[in-house]
């Protein structure tokens, strides 16, 4: 299995962020799984989509609103 990691801005990016502070608040934190080459942190796309799924809220369906007798 060839497995592609990114580094922490190619990482923002790919989860669409503008910069890098989210990712490296995750890294710090130690809330997903990162590898260091050297100096260098990088972070394994398949990591970067099972955060993405495990952080998905369900829709709740709408409830119809009782009307209140006046």
């Amino acid at each position: 299995m060839n497995e592609q990691y990114l580094s922490v801005k190619e990482a923002a990016r790919h989860l669409g962020m503008k910069d890098e502070r989210f990712v490296r608040r995750l890294v710090a934190e130690r809330r997903i799984t990162y590898s260091k080459f050297g100096t260098h942190v990088r972070i394994a796309v398949s990591v970067l989509e099972e955060y993405m799924r495990a952080s998905v809220v369900p829709a709740v369906p709408a409830r119809r609103r009782m009307r209140r007798a006046a």
